[in-house]
């Protein structure tokens, strides 16, 4: 279907799949890389630019942590964006629809994905990304979150209380965090948890999350461990 559209112009692409890749989500590391390579190779253009839509919050909504599939669908989509030169990521896990796999705002999708091809394609003043974790570190049994992108600071839309983050000891069992912010990072802890090892936001199909950057932009899904997933050891 893409070659007789090859000898024509073309400045970039978008990209909104994946739903029905999630139950192979870990094979999207290297499927999702290898078409934008392959695209690039048919127009002969090496630097195309390649916009990603992540996947939309969906399914039943989930207020604590959980293993899910298409949460590391959405990780293979932010480490595509993050590695391969000119690509970008629309996170959308605040629009999607519990009941609908093709949720109907797509004008805010738009609104993002035009945002990054202002600041990277056509370079452009303006900031294309919500906040993106970069690193953790432990400090008195309270991991400490680093974000890039975060604008004039971070802030929890909605609600004085930030929501969506989960943390987890030696035993790697998961357990509903609190947390908050504190200028560029945020502080996550439990009370019950004196060794805390890895911290998950935004991790399940339709999480209860409100992490935003001061321009409105909200904070993609991530995990700091890279502990077995559902997914793994499926096609890889």
């Amino acid at each position: 279907m893409i070659h007789p559209l090859a000898p024509f112009g073309m400045r970039g692409a978008i990209w909104y799949q994946g739903e029905a890749n999630a139950g192979r989500a870990r094979q999207y590391r290297t499927l999702l890389p290898a078409m934008i390579n392959d695209w690039r190779r048919v127009w002969d253009q090496k630097t195309c630019y390649f916009g990603i839509v992540q996947l939309a919050n969906y399914m039943a909504v989930s207020e604590g942590p959980e293993e899910s599939a298409w949460a590391e669908l959405r990780e293979a989509q932010a480490m595509t964006a993050e590695t391969l030169k000119n690509t970008g990521l629309a996170v959308i896990i605040d629009i999607g629809e519990a009941d609908d796999i093709h949720p109907k705002n797509k004008q805010d999708v738009g609104k993002r994905l035009g945002l990054w091809a202002r600041a990277q394609a056509y370079g452009q003043d303006v900031l294309g990304s919500g906040p993106v974790y970069t690193s953790m570190s432990i400090e008195n049994g309270r991991a400490i979150i680093d974000f890039a992108h975060t604008a004039d600071s971070l802030v929890s839309r909605g609600s004085n209380t930030l929501k969506g983050f989960s943390i987890a000891g030696p035993d790697r069992e998961f357990v509903p965090a609190q947390a908050e912010i504190r200028g560029d990072q945020v502080v996550v802890w439990s009370d019950t948890m004196d060794e805390p090892r890895a911290v998950r936001y935004a991790w399940a199909n339709n999480p209860v999350c409100n992490l935003y950057n001061s321009v409105g932009l909200p904070a993609g899904p991530f995990r700091t461990d890279d502990w077995p997933g559902v997914t793994d050891g499926v096609l890889k």
